[in-house]
């Protein structure tokens, strides 16, 4: 119960991320040491599976997707979307500088935490994969949505791209939609399903999503257990070049207006104008959520050090 708790926890700690335009839930699950059982469990979903289904044999279905796992994790990631989403939203319009400074403060301990664990390779051009994740991280948070096909082939792609970008940290899913020119098409689709020819757009923008994670998850997961130093420095570039869409200080250059709701189409970072109360305050939030994430990985490790002594 005590591991269920705990995972039904970093699940909505995952949801509230996804919550956040620009923060990604694949973060979570990285910093929270779920990520590699995390896509061990979308990966295991595979054509055994499906035959096990068709028989009937749905205890062993279950068990080899991880569904103890899967099930307290989901519940947690929708129980956040559910019940977060106003706050959050409430948060980020009221006080967009603070809500933006905690979560710098969380992300830059958090790569900091990952960088830490990542062992020394012998063979020094590994770390050149650290400025080619950051490169890639910084590149994809600073592209400018482009105008799209509303075509079916097409919205299977992004759906599929969008997904993908969801279990990768620091890179978020809603905001690739939004760079694709598609997700004000997609929500209102799921806004008013039973209108024109909305559900085929639902239908197949889940399949992109199922053949995206799928397929991606494999191929993580793979390239996880084959390379994993390898990867451990690029993830952790995608999440230190993602700091500069997390940079609380922005100037907007280009917005769009979506169903009376305006989004952000280009910005730049700035400085802040004055060393003011706000500023002050914002700093110390950052702060705060800097060392949050290395007191929480003291306590662990002291707990770890407590447990292995007991044994």
């Amino acid at each position: 119960m005590k591991k269920k708790l705990s995972l039904g926890a970093k699940g909505f700690a995952m949801g509230m991320a996804d919550i956040v335009p620009g923060v990604s839930g694949g973060t979570v699950a990285f910093i929270t040491n779920i990520y590699d059982e995390l896509l061990e469990a979308i990966a295991s979903v595979n054509k055994s599976f499906i035959q096990k289904l068709l028989k009937f044999q749905i205890k062993e279905a279950l068990d080899q997707v991880h569904f103890s796992f899967l099930a307290p994790l989901l519940v947690g990631i929708f129980s956040a979307i559910l019940l977060t989403s106003k706050l959050m939203h409430f948060v980020m319009t009221e006080y967009p500088v603070w809500t933006w400074s905690l979560f710098f403060g969380l992300i830059s301990a958090s790569a900091l935490y990952i960088a830490k664990h990542i062992q020394h390779p012998k063979n020094k051009l590994s770390y050149l994969f650290l400025p080619l994740g950051v490169s890639v991280g910084y590149a994809c948070v600073s592209l400018v949505p482009v105008t799209t096909p509303n075509s079916y082939p097409f919205v299977f792609g992004a759906g599929a791209i969008a997904i993908c970008a969801m279990i990768l940290p620091g890179i978020s899913g809603s905001f690739i939609l939004l760079i694709l020119g598609k997700y004000a098409f997609v929500t209102s689709a799921l806004k008013a399903p039973f209108d024109d020819n909305h559900l085929l757009v639902i239908l197949t923008f889940c399949m992109g999503c199922l053949t995206g994670i799928l397929s991606f998850s494999k191929l993580l997961n793979f390239l996880m257990h084959k390379h994993r130093n390898k990867m451990m420095f690029i993830l952790t570039g995608f999440i230190l070049g993602s700091l500069k869409k997390i940079w609380p200080w922005k100037e907007t250059l280009e917005t769009t207006v979506i169903r009376g709701k305006t989004y952000i189409l280009q910005e730049q970072n700035i400085m802040p104008k004055s060393f003011d109360q706000e500023t002050i305050i914002a700093v110390l939030v950052m702060f705060i959520g800097f060392f949050l994430v290395l007191g929480l990985e003291y306590i662990s490790n002291k707990s770890k050090r407590g447990v292995s002594s007991a044994g």
